[in-house]
C-alpha cells in the first residue's frame, strides 16, 4: 500500500530491454535507502514495483509486458526522473489517500494554466476510466495523491501548489506527455455497484 505522497525524485540511469520485458535502474537519494531490500515494493510514478538488486544508490527494477503497456514507465529513458514512494508500514501518517500501485491507464496532459503560487494541469482520460472521477474526489497522477479539481467531458483538472511541483517530476511535464492514473478505488467499488444496483431494476 502506498499513501500517494511522493518522498523523494530518482533519476533513471541505466535501462536493459528483451522482448516484452525491461529491467531499469534508478539511482536513489540517500534518505530513501535506509532499509531497502531484495522484494522491497517502491513505486514509480505510482506503479508499484520490486526491487531486484541494490548496488550502492542504484537500485534496480524489473517491468513486465502488462507495466509497460499500462503505464508510462516504457517511455523513460537513461536521464529521466521518476516520483519514488517506498511502500507505507504500519504506523506511518497517511497524508494522502490509500492507494495500491496499481495504475488503471494513462491519460494526456492537455493543458497548462498558470497564475500566481498555482499551476493548474487538464488531463483527457481515456473514456472507460471517466465516470470514477468526481469533482473533489481523489485520484492517483504519477503516484502523487491529489484532489480532482473541475470535470470536462473528455477529463479532469488538478491543481498544484509550488511544494508538489518543486518535490515531483509534475513541474516538467509538457503538454503531451502521458501521466499514469490511478483511480481511488472506494470510488470506483461505489459507481460499479450503483450501476449494477440499477441495472437489475
Amino acid at each position: 500500500m502506498f499513501t500517494g505522497i511522493v518522498q523523494g525524485k530518482g533519476q533513471l540511469v541505466a535501462v536493459t530491454d528483451k522482448t516484452d520485458f525491461r529491467t531499469h535502474v534508478v539511482r536513489f537519494p540517500d534518505e530513501l535507502l535506509g532499509g531497502l531490500e531484495l522484494g522491497a515494493s517502491v513505486a514509480h510514478n505510482g506503479c508499484c514495483l520490486t526491487v531486484t538488486e541494490v548496488k550502492g544508490n542504484e537500485v534496480s527494477f524489473d517491468l513486465i509486458k502488462e507495466t509497460l503497456k499500462v503505464t508510462n514507465l516504457g517511455e523513460l529513458s537513461p536521464g529521466s526522473e521518476v516520483n519514488l514512494e517506498r511502500a507505507a508500514r504500519f504506523g506511518d501518517e497517511i497524508g494522502g489517500h490509500n492507494m495500491s500501485g496499481h495504475i488503471h491507464c494513462v491519460a494526456e496532459l492537455a493543458e497548462i494554466k498558470d497564475s500566481p503560487d498555482n499551476r493548474t494541469l487538464r488531463f483527457v482520460l481515456p473514456a472507460p476510466w471517466r465516470k470514477y472521477v468526481l469533482h473533489k474526489g481523489y485520484i492517483g497522477i504519477d503516484g502523487i495523491s491529489l484532489t480532482v479539481g473541475d470535470l470536462h467531458p473528455d477529463g479532469f483538472e488538478v491543481n498544484l501548489i509550488p511544494e508538489t511541483l518543486a518535490r515531483t517530476t509534475l513541474g516538467a511535464k509538457g503538454v503531451g506527455d502521458a501521466i499514469n492514473i490511478e483511480i481511488d478505488p472506494q470510488t470506483q467499488a461505489i459507481v460499479d455497484t450503483v450501476e449494477r444496483v440499477l441495472a437489475s431494476r
